[in-house]
């Protein structure tokens, strides 16, 4: 009999770790100040890597990992995000008539279909963690992704993939990290970390932008996140932290003591497109993958080298 109990509390735990990850979250209610002026009638969102802008990669990575619901998280003039992720038909019909049927394809391809993506409105800048507390109806009571765009991520398979192969090991909340120089822990959320195989650091604690004497690790997160459902009632009390904002980190950390957290490091280059130089780096980077492409850009970069 306690073998029995023993084997279905086991089934149970494993059908809950892997549990599927259907929604993802995207937080894209940020000014963007620091891409002004371009950013000033521009979402920072719809800024193009190559000629495809910054949101669309993030979807496309959430398509690629069997994302089916895509919960966008706005502000004011961000109306640009809602019209690329919908049909212009007189676009379509334009390119049509001039016979760009190739280009007509391209635009229908990454449409999502009717229903896939809603949209609900951050009305104050209160932190990260605010911004994902208000996508809460929108997830009900299931295991979700949160994608922050503006983390741009060149790797095959993409990064929120690789996350949900770890999780389905080991359940609870993941996050992507990568290490840090010491010096910057000042502008990342920190892992305070029990042991780490290489793959896989599990986290006692975290800490927002610790000072580099402060910080517990070197070992950063970046913008992509599995979570559990119970972190809703954390972010519903509304702590603020640093910054004088609701983190998403310090919420995350309250969760530890009853959900399993780890970081996972993933396989890939990460491009921080929060700043000029990264996404600078990021257009270059993605460009020289390109068959079409990436001869050229390599003469140009040699030109302005010398």
């Amino acid at each position: 009999m306690a073998i029995t109990v023993l084997l279905a509390l086991i089934l149970v735990g494993s059908i809950e770790m892997a549990q599927a990850i259907r929604k993802a979250v995207f937080p894209v209610a940020g000014l963007g100040t620091r891409f002004l002026p371009a950013t000033k009638a521009m979402p920072k969102e719809m800024l193009p890597v190559v000629d495809r802008p910054l949101i669309q990669y993030a979807v496309d990575e959430a398509r690629a990992a069997g994302i089916e619901e895509f919960v966008f998280v706005t502000g004011r003039a961000k109306s640009a995000i809602e019209d690329h992720f919908d049909h212009s038909f007189e676009l379509e019909r334009s390119l049509t008539e001039s016979g760009k049927l190739e280009a007509v394809k391209d635009l229908r391809a990454w449409m999502p279909a009717p229903g896939q993506i809603s949209y609900t409105r951050q009305q104050m800048p209160l932190g990260l963690g605010h911004a994902v507390w208000c996508a809460r109806n929108h997830i009900g009571d299931e295991p979700f992704a949160v994608l922050l765009a503006d983390d741009l991520i060149l790797a095959g398979p993409g990064c929120l993939e690789q996350m949900i192969n770890a999780y389905q090991e080991v359940g609870g909340n993941v996050v992507a990290v990568e290490d840090v120089p010491r010096e910057n822990t000042l502008q990342y959320g920190i892992l305070d970390v029990v042991t780490d195989n290489g793959y896989l650091a599990r986290a006692r604690g975290l800490v927002e932008k610790p000072k580099p004497e402060d910080a517990p690790s070197t070992l950063s997160i970046i913008g992509r996140y599995i979570l559990q459902p119970n972190i809703f009632d954390e972010l519903a009390m509304q702590q603020k932290g640093t910054g004088n904002e609701i983190q998403l980190t310090d919420a995350m950390a309250r969760t530890i003591p009853k959900t399993p957290f780890h970081g996972f490091r993933f396989e890939g280059t990460r491009f921080d497109c929060g700043n000029r130089l990264g996404y600078l780096e990021a257009n270059i980077a993605f460009s020289m993958v390109r068959e079409d492409m990436k001869d050229r850009v390599a003469q140009i970069i040699s030109k302005y080298s010398e």
